[in-house]
């Protein structure tokens, strides 16, 4: 059972009385999976958003913390493993003794809403005491996010994909869990949804514009990457992100090589085959191997027609028009 399958099989005793009654005034719909509901903007299974009211009122963050987000399925793991070999270099002299050769990047960096506070309004969080900084991940828009960091200067990397891309990958993703066949007809239903913005975390446009006009008021506080940036532009990517980060690769360390050992070390070949991703379970029971498939930019024109190409592409550019953002 993925995630979305998780909040959609929601039991009325994972949802407060409180949030019961806080749906009940929220616009409603079905997306291909389920009943959504619409706070602040952007679409969540109940039980999801009991996760993210969880963390509004009971999150307390810390100056140094990093947020990494994502709308879904559009490189979150490799965003997560990427940060995670950037911070850890300077407590192992090898960079292949990183930690995510024993756990998933998904088990090392947690998501708010989707893990935290979805199992408890109050969550331990003594493992991270150890860490500085802590790493944690979401989902949420940036003005949902914002409102539980209670005005943390703490630092936000988005990570945004081509719209047409993070649908096909979703696609597969349910197909992976479910133990189905992928079918042309689950996608039409999911591609409706996605173009009506009424699906699990959409609108996409809107999750993306909500970071992208963050980053500009504030670029020290949110740093905006491409997917397809990291793909073309690896090292300079990568060293964007590092000085971000606030932990900048040394003339030595370029020199020794250790930008492309981080990200051979990150790729998805070496990460899908390492035994923990092969055979490893998430909390949910979920595969670790159900996150690693192509990873390609443009897969999406195997199984698109142009038509829907034309229409998605077309609610996006109207919905984008003036801000200076394309993806």
């Amino acid at each position: 059972m993925d995630q979305d399958e998780l909040h959609m099989n929601v039991r009325d005793d994972n949802v407060s009385e409180e949030t019961k009654k806080l749906i009940s005034s929220l616009q409603t719909d079905k997306d291909s999976k389920g009943k959504i509901c619409k706070y602040q903007g952007c679409w969540y299974y109940y039980n999801t958003l009991q996760g993210v009211i969880n963390f509004q009122k009971h999150f307390q963050p810390e100056d140094t913390d990093i947020v990494l987000a994502s709308f879904p399925k559009s490189g979150t793991t490799w965003l997560k493993a990427l940060s995670i070999a950037l911070l850890e270099r300077s407590k192992h002299d090898d960079p292949l003794t990183h930690p995510f050769l024993s756990d998933n990047p998904h088990g090392i960096v947690p998501f708010f809403e989707i893990d935290m506070y979805l199992k408890s309004s109050t969550p331990d969080l003594t493992k991270f005491s150890t860490s500085s900084p802590r790493l944690f991940s979401t989902h949420m828009p940036l003005h949902t996010v914002k409102e539980g960091l209670k005005g943390s200067p703490c630092k936000i990397v988005y990570l945004c994909r081509n719209a047409k891309d993070s649908l096909i990958s979703r696609w597969y993703f349910r197909g992976k869990y479910q133990n189905k066949e992928v079918t042309r007809s689950i996608l039409e239903s999911m591609f409706e949804s996605f173009c009506s913005g009424a699906c699990f975390y959409g609108p996409i446009w809107d999750h993306a514009l909500s970071y992208w006009r963050g980053s500009l008021e504030n670029p020290n506080h949110v740093l905006f990457m491409r997917y397809e940036e990291l793909k073309t532009e690896p090292c300079p990517q990568l060293k964007r992100l590092a000085e971000f980060l606030g932990c900048p690769f040394t003339k030595e360390e370029e020199d020794g090589g250790l930008v492309d050992k981080i990200l051979d070390l990150c790729s998805l070949g070496n990460l899908s085959g390492l035994e923990v991703n092969k055979t490893g379970k998430n909390w949910m029971n979920m595969d670790y191997s159900n996150f690693f498939r192509k990873g390609e930019v443009g897969d999406w024109k195997n199984y698109l027609t142009p038509e829907m190409e034309k229409k998605l592409d077309m609610i996006i550019e109207d919905k984008l028009k003036g801000s200076g953002l394309r993806f």
